[in-house]
């Protein structure tokens, strides 16, 4: 809102120097007489602005504005009176007594300026609460169905807002809303399909019901179709037994005549899991065509989703390589940027120096976040194409040299690393590119990251005594942080070569002077390590890191203190270990790479607090693992139970996670009894849920201890057993205190080997095996019958033995008749466990596995390889 002409020329924002102290003393003007339309508008304009940047009000402060704006709805100025709707809005959430304002906004509301009406809504549904909006009611109802567009949107819009306070209110007006989807403007219609969603989002039959009535009724509004489909998309990705004909609706949606609906169904289809590549193959041919758009949007938004679909069908995505190449000389940069880490992930192998030039032409002109999509594809291409890297890793070394941040570095660091870990022939090469880097690094983070992996991939090169200058300068010249893991590197040197050993020894000396305690305290120690300690203990002091959970660490120490027993030394080995090591850095994960559906083991730690308060538990130590949870019923079942397996040092915890799906039952008294067939496994203690409403999650827990005949498996038969209390399903009420028991069978219950065992990966499995000897060391052949490949049954060895791979040895060549994977991890009690196993294609073309456990106890290795057999 321009005041003069000098304000025009200038063409600046003409509130960005407004100081909140002399807007709310230029707000006093609302209590003059006459009143200064055009001043009053104006002094409004500063005011919600300031408000909107987020300049605190004092309540005193907002209240007196407040007060003021309400006298100048004396005014019959229409530019007035709507800046009026929108100041009541905005002080609304900051001021008193703002109810005062309901009766002249309900006025509004209700007459027949529509001008006034529409604003009107907005602003009351803004101060409305929940015992207000009950008087409100009727007028809501009308205004939605209103033949005035502007009118019933934002009564639609309103509602939508009002559905987080007053849900069961909203609910109500279903009726209205359903005739308001019928209107013939888009907004109200695109509007008015949100809220039904929303009324019956919790009800998925209603949800269905939704999409199957307007699927067959065609929406006139784009909009509203897109917002359908994304409903449509949600039914398909939520029901466990999906509607063929909801995804033939959105498949149909691929022929609409609005791009925007096209491009949805199509983002839709190729978004859904588990789809198989004849089902997207109409979403690409529509993408394809999206393609040709003359419109920007268009374009950019076809070409990021097939980017995206790259990731997970690249050969589907070939067929708009033609297409594709056109869009590298598009003057987008962000199109041209898309389109060619697209054809870097479909593209051929013969045509990646072709794509690498065309790169190299324009990436000084994007921005750094599209630098890093690039630098994300030429990771991607690497692993598809392995001897690439003599192309790769040149342009990624020139791209680390130039200008940029520190995101944008961290990604082409990371995909170096990447690089070197797939590849081994790439790793001369690579190390080399970030010795360079890190001579003139300005990122902390960066340098001891890459020094972490010298330290531990350097000295296993032919010449690794060619890296140590650069680590040595980053200890002459860098800060504290990068100076402390150079020395670490450099103990890592001395403790893999032994022949390198008296030279590090003179270097760590050096560091003895150091100006800080951290470096000092580090070198003392590596250099006291590297001059008396034995082999073993250099390898676990020094290769290995800490592999222990932090907060476990502090508890188990926490509880020796209190306990006053010192005369017993501290175990280490009674702390929770961890799958990673404390010194290990996250790995960045790589931008639109999609997530894995794995099931991940969680965290021990949330569990050990939760079972450390159950006084029954309290004396059973710290958790040594957790399981995932493992669905024990059917998900549509009227009762469903999940089981978590906590493991300790001496017993096992089950607990089973139970949920009422029955709206008219209470469920009481719920436990789970189990039965062994052998009689091993006997139940020690049952921890049952006192009460289980309708749809809550409550947990019943059993222990059990070990069995005195050293067994650590088996398969216990399990029955949900309860008293049920009839309710009324509304209200929740009993009917009557009579009960009667029940019982429910649910999967059995099965306790493996791998329970006792944590995966943990040795960063050098070589020194680990010759330190454990050959006093525990067992040996096996197996014919596998029940596997057909061998990264398949090196994925099944995994799962059984519950150990890790270590040292990337299980990434398997393509065509390889034979392979090596060494896995590593701890029995409980804090035994260490290893195994090589070799698994090969016999005569027959069965696959034949010979495996060695080795162990510190000779009974752990006994009981490991037992889960084998």
């Amino acid at each position: 809102m321009k005041t003069n002409k000098k304000d025009e020329e200038t063409g600046g924002n003409v509130y960005a120097h407004l100081d909140k102290t002399s807007v709310l003393q230029e707000a006093r003007a609302f209590n003059e007489t006459p009143i200064n339309n055009k001043k009053c508008t104006l002094i409004l304009a500063k005011l919600i602005y300031i408000i909107l940047q987020g300049e605190p009000i004092g309540r005193t402060e907002a209240t007196e504005a407040f007060f003021g704006v309400t006298k100048l709805w004396q005014s019959k100025d229409v530019n007035l009176r709507r800046m009026i709707y929108l100041a009541v809005k905005e002080l609304a959430e900051v001021s008193d007594d703002v109810i005062i304002v309901t009766s002249s906004l309900t006025k509004d509301m209700t007459g027949r300026e529509d001008l006034y009406r529409a604003a009107a809504i907005r602003a009351l549904c803004k101060i409305t609460d929940t015992g207000m909006l009950q008087t409100i009611e009727r007028y809501m109802k009308q205004a939605i169905v209103d033949r005035n567009s502007a009118i019933s949107s934002s009564a639609i819009v309103s509602s939508i807002h009002l559905m987080r306070k007053s849900s069961e209110v909203v609910r109500r007006w279903a009726n209205e809303v359903q005739e308001a989807v019928s209107s013939d403007n888009h907004m109200v219609q695109y509007h008015a399909l949100a809220l039904l969603y929303q009324i019956r989002a919790n009800d998925r039959l209603a949800v269905n019901k939704l999409v199957q009535k307007f699927s067959k009724n065609a929406l006139r509004s784009s909009y509203a179709v897109c917002y359908l489909i994304r409903i449509a998309t949600r039914c398909l990705v939520d029901d466990d037994q999906p509607d063929s004909s909801v995804f033939t609706f959105i498949e149909s949606c691929l022929r609409h005549k609005s791009e925007m609906v096209v491009y949805e169904a199509a983002r839709a289809i190729v978004s859904l899991p588990q789809t198989t590549p004849s089902e997207i193959q109409p979403a690409i041919t529509a993408l394809q065509m999206c393609c040709t758009s003359p419109k920007a949007a268009v374009r950019f938004a076809a070409v990021r989703t097939l980017n995206k679909v790259a990731m997970a069908h690249p050969n589907a995505v070939m067929s708009c390589n033609v297409d594709l190449e056109k869009f590298i000389t598009d003057p987008n940069r962000s199109i041209a940027t898309l389109a060619i880490t697209t054809l870097l992930k479909t593209g051929a192998e013969s045509s990646v120096e072709r794509l690498m030039q065309q790169i190299s032409g324009f990436v000084n002109e994007i921005s750094d976040e599209f630098k890093i999509v690039v630098v994300d594809a030429i990771r991607s291409l690497c692993s598809r194409y392995p001897r690439k890297h003599t192309v790769m890793m040149p342009f990624l070394a020139k791209m680390l040299r130039n200008d940029g941040s520190y995101d944008y570095k961290k990604a082409i660091v990371e995909t170096i690393i990447a690089i070197i870990e797939e590849n081994p022939d790439a790793k001369v090469a690579g190390l080399a590119h970030l010795c360079e880097f890190i001579e003139d690094c300005e990122h902390d983070n960066l340098s001891t990251r890459v020094l972490h992996l010298l330290g531990r991939e350097a000295p296993k090169t032919p010449n690794p005594s060619s890296y140590i200058r650069f680590i040595y300068n980053r200890v002459i010249l860098e800060s504290t942080k990068v100076r402390a893991a150079a020395v670490t590197a450099l103990a890592k040197f001395g403790a893999q070569c032994v022949d390198l050993r008296p030279s590090i020894r003179v270097l760590l000396k050096r560091c003895l002077l150091d100006s800080d305690d951290e470096v000092r305290d580090r070198a003392t120690f590596y250099l006291k390590m590297l001059t008396e300690a034995a082999e073993p203990l250099i390898h676990n002091f020094i290769l290995d890191g800490l592999q222990v959970s932090p907060s476990g660490l502090e508890r188990t120490i926490l509880d020796y203190l209190r306990s006053q027993s010192y005369s017993t030394a501290f175990d280490l080995r009674t702390v929770p270990v961890a799958q990673q090591a404390l010194s290990q850095p996250e790995k960045r994960v790589p931008q639109l790479a999609e997530e894995e559906e794995k099931p991940k083991a969680p965290k021990v730690e949330p569990y050990a607090a939760q079972l450390a308060a159950i006084p029954e538990f309290a004396a059973l130590g710290p958790v040594f693992k957790s399981s995932t949870r493992i669905a024990l019923t059917e998900s549509i079942a009227e009762y469903t139970v999940h089981m978590i397996k906590h493991t300790f040092a001496n017993a096992i915890v089950l607990q089973f996670e139970c949920k009422n799906t029955m709206n008219d039952q209470l469920l009481l008294d719920v436990s789970v009894e189990l039965e062994d067939p052998d009689s091993e496994w006997e139940t020690k203690d049952t921890i049952p849920i006192g009460k289980l409403p309708y749809g809550e999650v409550h947990s019943t827990y059993t222990l059990l201890e070990f069995p005195d005949s050293g067994a650590i498996s088996g398969s216990l038969g399990a029955i949900l057993k309860f008293k049920v209390m009839d309710v009324d399903p509304s209200s929740g009420e009993p009917d009557s205190e009579e009960t009667y028991d029940q019982t429910y069978t649910l999967e059995e219950v099965d306790i493996n080997v791998s329970d006792s065992v944590q995966g943990i990966a040795k960063s050098s499995f070589g020194a680990a095996w010759e330190a454990l000897g050959d006093d525990a060391t067992r040996e096996e052949t197996f014919h596998l019958s029940t596997v057909e490949s061998i990264p398949d049954a090196v994925k099944k060895i995994t799962e059984i033995l519950g150990l890790v791979p270590c040292e990337r040895s299980d990434r398997i060549p393509e065509g390889k008749a034979q392979h090596t994977v060494f896995l590593s991890g701890i029995f409980r009690g804090g035994y260490d466990v290893l195994s090589k196993a070799t698994v090969a294609f016999d005569s027959d073309n069965s696959i034949a596995l010979n495996i060695i456990i080795k162990s510190n106890e000779p009974l752990v290795s006994d009981l490991v390889i037992s889960a084998v057999v």
